[in-house]
């Protein structure tokens, strides 16, 4: 088919997990063409078929030559304007596929700095924003320097996993040594210790900034802060808490600020991004973490539309398709504040129901998970609630499963 006897834009979205389901209705509702790429352990997930053109299934171990092969095969009926990463393992892949048809958005050596924990804290540390001191697990005088000047403890991070996956507290030289050592003869002599990151650990409050760019500015971002560090609740169990922060407070307003300065560095053009940052207990300095060019996951874009009424997965879709055309800000619908608990469960379908507060807004449906989102004018009421309903989910529901060392 000829460009010309369709002039709707034919849009791919490339999803190794199940996630993005509201940029693809509204790319359908905008009059695209609308193709899902994902893994086939993920094709019975309930993905919006309505709005789908077609869903295609690749291998659960296809690299990106085979997705390469894939849209250009799809390019070869309908001419392909815009591939998109919906999951965050599928950034770089997104990008390599752009390259090969000469398509626009983020390109793939701009894509690793999102992915890769060493590249972005050095572009961030470069762009003047605190940073905690690292160095990557490559030479060993240098390592042992860092230990030296950087007292423990430390963590060390996989340089391009997501989450906690991977991530372990250090306490003393003698296990960096010792870890090293190990992961290059566990791989049969291929340097994997390169693959790390040894950063300082930061004792305190961890708060995530998720925004909305185009042409290199940032026209929405909301403000949340965790209730626990995600680290501490992948190794520990417990639940998840995350919630609005006070909308004009100092914190807010740094972080904003913080978060505009950090795009920039980074030389993001348009997309979503979920950026992370620590307030540390002992100087009262915001330190940046990590920052991904998706929408955040566990349910964050659904706290942002509960708090605000901007889903942001519809806005990154409008701007995706728009080609620039889009408003300078997108301003908040509503000024509310809200909040998610969210945990493991013991039980394969949880219930719930026993949590009837006016405020709950969300439940979350899915096995072995229990969770919500509460909604209130107030961000006290939604205090009360998400710590009242914490040490409740622990007698009702919390399981605790070990993070996995890699993705699966």
């Amino acid at each position: 088919m000829d460009r010309s006897e369709d002039s709707s834009l034919h849009i791919v979205c490339l999803a190794t997990y199940f996630k993005g389901a509201d940029f693809m209705r509204e790319c359908k509702a905008q009059g695209c063409r609308v193709v899902l790429v994902t893994k086939e352990k993920m094709l019975h997930e309930d993905w919006p078929r309505e709005s789908l053109d077609d869903v295609m299934a690749v291998p659960n171990d296809a690299g990106p030559a085979l997705m390469i092969d894939l849209v250009t095969f799809l390019a070869r009926k309908t001419p392909v304007d815009r591939v998109v990463a919906l999951e965050e393992f599928d950034v770089v892949t997104a990008a390599l596929v752009r390259e090969h048809l000469c398509l626009p958005g983020l390109t793939s050596s701009r894509a690793k700095v999102f992915r890769d924990k060493l590249a972005m804290a050095v572009h961030t540390q470069h762009a003047g924003i605190d940073v905690p001191p690292f160095v990557p697990l490559l030479n060993l005088a240098q390592i042992d320097d860092f230990m030296e000047r950087v007292p423990g403890p430390w963590v060390l991070k996989p340089r391009s996993d997501v989450s906690a996956i991977g991530i372990k507290k250090l306490e003393n030289p003698a296990e960096v040594r010792s870890l090293v050592n190990e992961m290059n003869e566990r791989e049969n002599l291929r340097e994997r210790a390169s693959y790390y990151v040894l950063a300082k650990f930061i004792a305190g409050e961890v708060f995530h900034v998720d925004s909305i760019v185009n042409d290199g500015s940032v026209l929405f971002a909301g403000v949340n802060q965790y209730g626990r560090p995600p680290m501490q609740v992948a190794h520990h169990g417990g639940a998840y808490i995350s919630r609005t922060v006070r909308r004009g407070s100092p914190d807010e307003k740094t972080l904003t600020t913080i978060n505009r300065k950090l795009i920039k560095a980074l030389k993001l053009d348009h997309g979503a991004t979920h950026a992370e940052f620590i307030k540390s207990d002992e100087d009262g300095k915001f330190y940046f973490l990590e920052i991904a060019s998706r929408v955040g996951g566990a349910y964050i874009s659904d706290v942002l539309e509960a708090a605000t009424g901007i889903n942001i997965w519809r806005e990154w879709a409008r701007i995706e398709i728009s080609n620039g055309a889009s408003p300078k800000r997108i301003k908040p619908l509503r000024k509310d504040y809200a909040g998610i608990i969210l945990s493991l469960a013991k039980q394969e379908q949880p219930d719930t129901s026993a949590y009837n507060d006016p405020e709950v807004v969300y439940r979350v449906k899915k096995k072995h998970h229990a969770g919500m989102i509460v909604q209130s004018p107030k961000l006290e009421r939604v205090d009360e609630l998400l710590n009242s309903y914490a040490d409740r989910f622990v007698h009702d529901f919390v399981a605790v499963v070990p993070p996995p060392e890699r993705p699966e």
